[in-house]
């Protein structure tokens, strides 16, 4: 029996799995994307130069959507600026901003009527430290230290229930006559990842990351940021 016919056959074959392996990866990797993404989102736009440094800005947001409001958390860096002595200092510690859209429909938020809050280094160690059971409240008020402190004021609240925790945010300003109220049941497989996201981004908002490993020729001119329009901005923009 010739064996080339045997070889091409086989040849064939093994072609025709692999391009069947292929197709069931792509299929299943659309699955799997279709159902992460109806529990968040999440995106990422970036490229690479000839040197590897990359040359757009970089979106990546947690979010959580539930039936009243939707709860978005984002990294954002501290910023720098040079000394005297040619060396590098954190300027102003980064953020961990939760920003909250109210529901104006199915799975329709009103990003118009966001509000923000941005977590301190000390307030996420807070957060990633809760044990079944714990809660924790955070307080910010703009004008503390002078005469108008009080008349707007922002307070976060966590607070577990049967599977998770209830997240709340109260905006009182007393300047508008306006009160907002935002809660969002978040469960424990979210907080988790919360949990571990936070833990990892908390040594990059101090600048640790930075300070042990700081980028060739970039210290103080040209750091990567993560969710830029974020990192000019406070959560008093709002």
């Amino acid at each position: 029996m010739n064996p080339r016919p045997m070889l091409k056959l086989s040849h064939f074959l093994n072609s025709g799995n692999k391009l069947f392996q292929r197709q069931l990866l792509a299929e299943n990797a659309g699955n799997c994307y279709t159902l992460m993404s109806s529990a968040g989102f999440s995106t990422v736009r970036q490229s690479y130069g000839a040197e590897g440094r990359t040359s757009s800005r970089i979106f990546a947001d947690y979010s959580i959507f539930k039936g009243k409001a939707a709860l978005s958390a984002a990294p954002v860096l501290p910023t720098f600026s040079k000394m005297d002595s040619g060396h590098t200092k954190v300027e102003r510690r980064g953020v961990i901003m939760l920003t909250f859209r109210p529901a104006i429909g199915e799975r329709k938020y009103d990003s118009e009527k966001k509000q923000l809050f941005a977590l301190s280094v000390t307030e996420v160690g807070s957060f990633i430290s809760l044990g079944p059971g714990d809660s924790c409240e955070f307080f910010h008020d703009p004008s503390i230290q002078s005469r108008d402190a009080g008349q707007v004021r922002k307070s976060l609240s966590v607070k577990p229930h049967a599977d998770g925790y209830f997240i709340h945010l109260s905006v009182t300003n007393n300047i508008s006559k306006i009160t907002e109220r935002f809660t969002v049941p978040v469960t424990t497989a979210e907080f988790a990842v919360m949990r571990s996201a936070f833990s990892f981004a908390l040594p990059h908002i101090m600048g640790w990351a930075h300070s042990t490993n700081p980028p060739t020729d970039s210290v103080g001119r040209d750091f990567p940021k993560v969710h830029p329009q974020l990192a000019a901005a406070s959560e008093w923009d709002r």
